[in-house]
């Protein structure tokens, strides 16, 4: 076993840690969320707590109706607005995860004959998750796969129990929350997977019986329950079982992505630097340090090899995913190398000197907030291109996408109130996934412009016309019809093919085209 403190931790110590530990990290996260309506998916996220909808128009797997079932609870807290409910939500949740890995590295690294101060580690391994690049961006704004690893590292928290106990009930505990995590999203299948092939080695040791599965079986569904209420609904509703199945694996439209093999230059380069973003620091040393010794430290020889088939899978999924955003499924990554960065740690600190060594290792841990101040006009200097095809007003991509903090941020906000106000009596503003969510929000939430019909494939005002190839003429005839972006994938074609586009505020008037 690793050597890394003066003695084991107390039960008070640890729990006055935990307290620190998700003290600080709320007070960090809160600090720098977005005060009110952003873009994207997170503004979906909230457009959908507004409407108490926990299932979503994008397909099951996309619906993650435990989240929702949190955020919707929370929103009636009389806390600032709306939004911001929502948001600081969020950052709570994701404070919450950084103390849960405060808590399996305390109650793991302390169990060891020790020498010097190994507490170092356990801080150095929260400090690595709470200041990486992705987990911090998605602490700051609604986001559900922080919420994720706060039940990923409950769940190892709870094998590591079982570990040193070799009680069963820590079993059905973990069939709990992990059923809980698939209730989240479908990235807990990953580590349901290792459940099962520990479970099937337990059993063929007859360290398990057949009953103890079968409560854990029903624990699990227990804990599934939202997700599988969403299925059951919708098997019912459209009585199709396998298109609903489909939905329910892979979305409405991601399976080619999820089941993706290949790889291109572009995606290996673009992940790497991804990578590289969130452990901009010497202490990404230590991760392999940590894997050096992971063996000899962790209290079973299996405990070790579920942590190193996480890491691998967890790896392999994010790395061959094609979608845009896939850097937010690296997160599950991310706090695996936060792990094996505070294991390596323990490792080096008890062979070295202890107290400035550590001292010097936590300092680097905060080497990633330069890091990511000087990114934006890094990647501007060697002339790394967002990927994107337009600009959205009010936001540089390369500071919104390179820094992870959204503190004081409005630009969502300033651009949805603008657009509003530029627009005609009666118009319809033809709006893309990522700039729909503030213009709704502002509609709906702050009602402003009732009489403007917002479209976009996402979400619509209601009572909204349909907006395609065979209503377009009558439509351009009769009403004014503007777009936020009038760019190839941002707008329809038939727009496109139809029209010339005048500014208008931060948006553009669709006119019909002469003809010559």
């Amino acid at each position: 076993m690793i050597k890394a403190g003066r003695r084991p931790m107390t039960d008070d110590s640890i729990r006055l840690g935990y307290i620190l530990v998700f003290a600080a990290a709320a007070v960090l996260y809160a600090a720098t969320c977005a005060p009110g309506p952003v873009w994207q998916d997170s503004g979906m996220i909230q457009y959908r707590v507004w409407h108490n909808d926990i299932e979503g128009k994008l397909g099951l797997a996309l619906s993650h109706p435990l989240f929702y079932i949190i955020a919707i609870a929370a929103k009636h807290i009389p806390l600032g607005e709306f939004a911001y409910r929502v948001n600081l939500t969020n950052a709570l949740i994701s404070a919450l995860a950084v103390a849960n890995l405060f808590l399996l590295l305390s109650l793991w690294l302390s169990s060891a004959p020790t020498k010097g101060p190994w507490g170092l580690p356990a801080l150095v391994g929260a400090l690595s998750l709470a200041l990486s690049h992705t987990f911090w961006s998605h602490a700051a704004v609604p986001e559900t796969y922080n919420l994720g690893m706060a039940l990923l590292l409950f769940e190892l928290i709870i094998l590591l129990r079982y570990a040193g106990t070799g009680r069963v009930t820590w079993l059905y505990t973990l069939a709990f929350v992990n059923g809980l995590a698939m209730a989240n999203h479908m990235l807990a299948s990953i580590p349901l997977a290792c459940y099962l092939a520990l479970l099937l080695a337990l059993a063929a040791r007859k360290q398990i019986r057949s009953k103890h599965v079968l409560v854990m079986a029903l624990l699990w569904i227990i804990g599934a329950l939202p997700y599988e209420y969403l299925i059951i609904r919708e098997i019912v509703r459209s009585g199709d079982f396998w298109s609903t199945m489909g939905s329910a694996a892979f979305g409405r439209s991601y399976k080619a992505d999820v089941l993706n093999t290949s790889l291109s230059g572009r995606i290996v380069k673009e992940n790497l630097m991804w990578m590289a973003l969130n452990f901009p620091t010497p202490n990404i040393i230590l991760a392999f340090v940590g894997i050096s010794v992971l063996h000899r430290a962790s209290p079973k020889r299996w405990f070790a090899r579920i942590l190193l088939a996480l890491l691998v899978l967890f790896l392999l999924f994010a790395f061959r995913y094609t979608i845009v955003d896939r850097y937010a499924f690296f997160i599950p990554f991310y706090c695996i190398v936060s792990i094996l960065i505070a294991v390596g740690a323990c490792s080096v600190l008890a062979r070295r000197r202890r107290k400035t060594l550590g001292r010097v290792i936590v300092a680097l841990c905060f080497l990633t907030i330069p890091a990511y101040i000087a990114a934006p006009k890094a990647a501007k200097w060697l002339g790394i291109t967002s990927g994107r095809e337009r600009n959205i007003p009010y936001r540089d991509d390369y500071t919104y996408f390179l820094r992870p903090w959204r503190a004081g941020y409005r630009g969502a906000e300033r651009f949805a109130d603008e657009a509003l106000d530029a627009v005609r009596q009666d118009a319809i503003i033809y709006a893309d996934s990522t700039t729909a969510p503030p213009l709704l929000y502002a509609q709906e939430v702050k009602a402003k412009r009732p009489d403007v019909k917002i479209v976009s494939p996402v979400a619509c005002s209601p009572g909204s016309p349909e907006l395609n190839e065979q209503t377009i003429d009558g439509l351009l005839a009769e009403q004014r019809i503007y777009v936020v972006s009038p760019v190839k994938n941002y707008c329809p074609d038939f727009l496109l093919e139809r029209c010339v586009f005048e500014p208008a505020g931060p948006i553009y008037h669709a006119l019909p085209k002469r003809a010559e």
